[in-house]
């Protein structure tokens, strides 16, 4: 079997990272049960936390953000319709469409006149009623946003959204995939943030450092449909309390320390921004989107690999580097210097 080194560092996701020393034994010593038969007590505890630090009124545990995202879909949406989201939303883009295959919804993406849609974007993208057109049944709003590079919305812009909608009585789901970091980010409550929407997704597996799992909050009733739908997509975990302890610590040690990977990812742009005729998008969060020049992205990845360093491709022109627990600030200082070698290179 071929072996490979590791990288000097590894920038490519927040999703990279590893459970810590500490993790691990949480999740070792995990209280467990059987959580379809008669429930997980790790999985409740966990569910009972971030209901309560989303201000919702239950939560659910699932194996990843993408399933949660669909259950949503699926609990709020109506078969024929549409969903509107941001033209460079996850659930567009990474999801495989899911909405179409598992939901029966079509996909109508927004192009923001800012890096993101905004509630006027969002109220002038509406169809006039029409005998043969489609009714819209959802908006999916993010936060932050992945694709305009951890972009944060803000508390007051996401309720403007949210109005918008309710104009239009039509149900709001937030994909709040990286929801701490805009949190971090600002120092507005989670709750806050999460008020603006009917269900909200949020993830263990990024910036807290977890292996697996993201959770679906919302009313009662709705997460009850959720449960069915996660049941429906094979969702349904036995002695899932070892993957709750995991996001359980995460959210206990880890998210206090999101502000060091936002300076991180500030330093880390400072040190790529120009090298080669990049230019980079500054960033709010953790994420760093470097645009090049020229349709390159393949050559600069390959450039950075054989310094040790490991970014992500977007696409041809745009290359990503996200600043985690793996990536300290003293990493990025000793080998971010050779994603701009990277770039200088492979773009000269």
């Amino acid at each position: 079997m071929t072996q490979f080194a590791a990288p000097l560092l590894d920038v490519r996701s927040d999703t990279v990272t590893r459970p810590t020393a500490a993790m691990r034994r949480a999740m070792a010593d995990a209280e467990v049960g059987d959580d379809v038969l008669d429930g997980d007590p790790t999985t409740r505890r966990l569910e009972a936390v971030v209901a309560e630090r989303l201000g919702k009124e239950r939560a659910l545990f699932f194996p990843s953000g993408s399933m949660a995202n669909q259950a949503a879909i699926w609990v709020q949406s109506t078969p024929g319709t549409e969903i509107l989201l941001d033209a460079e939303a996850h659930i567009i883009h990474s999801e495989v469409a899911a909405t179409a295959a598992l939901c029966g919804v079509q996909v109508r993406p927004l192009r923001g006149s800012a890096l993101v849609f905004r509630a006027a974007d969002l109220a002038a993208g509406m169809r006039s009623p029409s005998s043969d057109g489609i009714e819209p049944s959802m908006v999916c709003l993010e936060n932050t946003h992945n694709g305009a590079g951890g972009v944060v919305t803000t508390r007051d812009e996401l309720h403007a959204l949210t109005s918008v909608a309710r104009r239009f009585h039509l149900a709001v789901h937030l994909d709040g995939a990286r929801l701490w970091n805009a949190a971090a980010a600002t120092g507005t409550a989670l709750a806050d943030f999460a008020a603006c929407a009917d269900t909200v997704m949020v993830s263990f597996s990024k910036g807290l450092g977890a292996p697996v799992g993201a959770c679906l909050a919302g009313p009662a009733d709705l997460i009850t449909r959720a449960h069915r739908a996660r049941k429906r997509f094979g969702g349904g975990m036995r002695q899932s309390g070892i993957l709750a302890a995991g996001a359980l610590y995460g959210l206990e040690h880890h998210l206090d320390r999101l502000a060091e990977d936002h300076e991180s990812a500030k330093y880390l742009a400072h040190l790529v921004d120009g090298a080669g005729g990049a230019k980079v998008v500054m960033p709010d969060t953790n994420i760093v989107m470097i645009d090049l020049p020229s349709p390159r992205a393949d050559q600069v990845i390959a450039q950075a690999a054989a310094l040790g360093v490991r970014i992500y491709k977007w696409h041809d022109t745009r290359v990503r580097a996200v600043t985690h627990l793996d990536a300290p600030i003293g990493l990025i200082a000793e080998h971010g210097p050779k994603i701009a070698q990277a770039l200088s290179e492979a773009l000269a």
